[in-house]
């Protein structure tokens, strides 16, 4: 027995310290047994003094289960002792055909730690800690785990890395050489990659919506939304190619440039802008020499705007019948009957099209932010994140989804997207729309949740943040996900250094909590509020952490844990520059 009970609290008590006793443990941080007539009450050391030891009650052993929760206190009469390897065993988990080896208890004696495969990966996961304590090395031992399990064919799985700084490319490389059913499929930004053996990340145009289009071009007011609206819409028909849409296309060019010709501007300006049109869109019966059949004589549509001495067009009577023909005020519901394949440059021209048309560019109202859309989607086109939006082919959301898992014509269950060549706002972008491609696909199964998709987002800080979209767009696909997406087999695996800087929406849907060393003030205070059922000693435990080792708590664990995990085999390229190695002069 360790001592006399002086003491009994809502959820604490007090061991007054037998002193004829010597006790040979260290007690900080044990697990201590209070056995009182017909129940077992679990709790741990938590301040060890010279005549008082302060625990705090964790659960309760029931028959050959431990159950989390204190209902019942122990008496004043109830004796107080070490926990038995066999009570251990009920809260550091049991290896069985549904757990997982997650790492060792560094209290006693390196006892292996197992973990619930189902409560850890049907939620929410965040792993948070800071640079060099381990998170890296922590992500790739966890899912090596996963795959050297001998119990466990996760075949079917699919981990979705959003890598922020390429390392988990070198711990996952050989997964093949673990079985040969298992395969790794790595996507990139960086050029290099693509020489061995990864591909680039290419976002198919069609599959983005008003939202994922509003993302890229950075749009920040409603009024901007409307105008993309009409892009995406034009864009559609203009790459259809049937006699609906090329009715429609006439109907809009002949109805834009009718417009124009009822402005007040020049007869030059109004020539320049209808040009401007048809050079953006046109089809064979709208284009510069498209034949306009007068009475007796013919005339290309270029030809009928010269300009007399009056500064007039010669052939204003010809060129308004002409177009008037084409107006039919029954299509201006036309819709496009499907996706179809389109590239940036389709785009820019639809939207163009948008801006002449609708004569935003001579709105002064809406000049700002007509052209600032304008000038986004341009400057994409023509610089280097261009790549990363040509698809070569038409592909539907569910092939695409399917594309992504496949490596060689077999399943891949572990795909990496290094994103460390683009900027923190593209990175954002990319990770948001492919998050939205997972959810739409998962939320759309006939069968909910039988194709679960775990995405890891290393430095999450960089892309989960309290966004302009709320406002915006009305969500954030990451906190709709966060709220949603489980009960659709879609699971946030949040990984980061700064969760000050994580939606609070998102953080608060998180099930499963690992945490490396972290020191900052304002992380732990952010972790400390957020997480309202975390105790105060489990935050003090985490500031002296040894690198490697963590502090894991939530649904998959039966109480809050210190678990030391094994080194990756491979490792992550996440160590340190060797300085003192890259100085030296080597001969």
């Amino acid at each position: 027995m360790l001592g006399k009970i002086v003491y009994i609290g809502d959820n604490v008590a007090h061991l007054q310290i037998d002193k004829t006793q010597r006790l040979a443990e260290n007690l900080m941080n044990m697990h201590i047994i209070f056995e009182d007539h017909n129940k077992k009450i679990l709790g741990e050391a938590y301040d060890v003094g010279e005549d008082i030891i302060k625990v705090r009650f964790l659960g309760e052993i029931v028959g050959n289960h431990f159950v989390g929760g204190v209902i019942r206190k122990p008496t004043l009469s109830a004796k107080p002792r070490m926990i038995t390897p066999e009570e251990i065993r009920l809260i550091v988990g049991e290896d069985n055909d549904s757990s997982l080896p997650l790492g060792h208890s560094p209290l006693y004696d390196n006892c292996p730690i197992h973990v619930d495969i189902n409560e850890l990966f049907s939620n929410h996961l965040a792993i948070f800690g800071n640079s060099g304590s381990g998170k890296s090395c922590g992500v790739a031992r966890l899912l090596q785990n996963v795959f050297h399990n001998q119990k466990l064919l996760p075949y079917k799985a699919n981990f979705l890395i959003f890598d922020a700084y390429g390392e988990y490319h070198n711990a996952f490389m050989s997964l093949n050489q673990i079985n040969p059913n298992f395969n790794f499929k790595f996507y990139t930004t960086n050029e290099q990659d693509l020489k061995e053996g990864g591909e680039r990340i290419r976002i198919p145009l069609w599959l983005m919506n008003l939202d994922d289009m509003a993302l890229l071009l950075d749009a920040e007011k409603h009024a901007q939304l409307s105008i993309i609206e009409r892009m995406l819409k034009l864009v559609r028909i203009f790459t259809e190619d049937d006699e609906g849409s090329n009715q429609y296309k006439n109907h809009l060019i002949a109805k834009a440039i009718m417009a124009i010709l009822y402005t007040n501007q020049t007869a030059s300006s109004k020539r320049d802008d209808i040009f401007s049109i048809l050079s953006t869109c046109s089809t064979p019966e709208f284009n510069t020499e498209a034949p306009v059949k007068g009475i007796g004589y013919v005339r290309k549509f270029r030809e009928c705007f010269t300009i007399d001495t009056a500064g007039n067009f010669t052939e204003s009577v010809l060129v308004t019948q002409y177009i008037s023909s084409f107006i039919d005020e029954k299509l201006d519901n036309y819709e496009p009957t499907s996706n179809h394949y389109f590239t940036l440059l389709d785009l820019e021209k639809a939207l163009n099209f948008t801006l002449i048309s609708e004569g935003l560019l001579k709105n002064e109202k809406a000049y700002n932010d007509a052209v600032t859309l304008k000038v986004r989607l341009h400057s994409i086109l023509v610089g280097a994140n261009a790549r990363f939006f040509d698809f070569p082919s038409y592909i539907t959301l569910e092939n695409f989804i399917s594309s992504l898992v496949s490596y060689n014509g077999r399943k891949a269950q572990i795909v990496n997207f290094n994103l460390e060549d683009v900027d923190d706002s593209l990175a954002k972008v990319i990770v948001k729309i492919f998050s939205r491609f997972l959810f739409e696909f998962t939320k759309k199964l006939s069968n909910r949740a039988t194709i679960p998709f775990h995405l890891f987002l290393e430095e999450c800080h960089r892309y989960v943040q309290n966004d302009n979209d709320k406002y915006l767009l009305g969500y954030n696909i990451f906190d709709r996900i966060a709220k949603e997406g489980r009960k659709y087999g879609l699971m946030f695996n949040l990984i980061s250094q700064r969760p000050v800087e994580i939606s609070e929406t998102v953080i608060s849907q998180c099930s499963n909590f690992i945490i490396f060393k972290m020191t900052h003030p304002r992380d732990l205070d952010y972790i400390k509020k957020m997480l309202p059922n975390i105790s105060a000693d489990v935050i003090e435990k985490q500031k002296s952490l040894q690198p490697g080792t963590c502090i894991a708590f939530g649904r998959a664990f039966k109480v809050p844990m210190i678990i030391r995990m094994d080194m990756p085999s491979p490792e992550p390229h996440s160590s340190n520059c060797d300085v003192v190695d890259t100085w030296q002069v080597h001969r």
